[in-house]
């Protein structure tokens, strides 16, 4: 079993536009090429995205807090200091 000849190829090009005919395959593609072409925009659109920075943490476990930044002590720790 070799492989095809150009003149087997042909019918069977013939064949396949009898069946679905001109019209049907040019518009699957251009259905093919609008899929593309979402698909790019859509890989753009989420590359953007990837672009802005991150919040910053603003408490790290296990360190220690600056006083500036410290947290005031709320009522209910006063009342047991006191």
């Amino acid at each position: 079993m070799g492989s095809f000849s150009l003149m087997h190829w042909v019918i069977v090009l013939l064949v396949v536009m009898l069946l679905f005919g001109g019209g049907r395959i040019s518009g699957l593609m251009g259905d093919v090429a609008k899929g593309i072409k979402s698909f790019k925009k859509g890989m753009a659109d989420d590359s953007d995205d990837d672009v802005t920075p991150a919040k910053p943490a603003t408490r790290l476990e296990g360190h220690r807090v600056p006083e500036q930044d410290a947290p005031t002590p709320s009522a209910t720790e006063e009342k047991t200091k006191a």
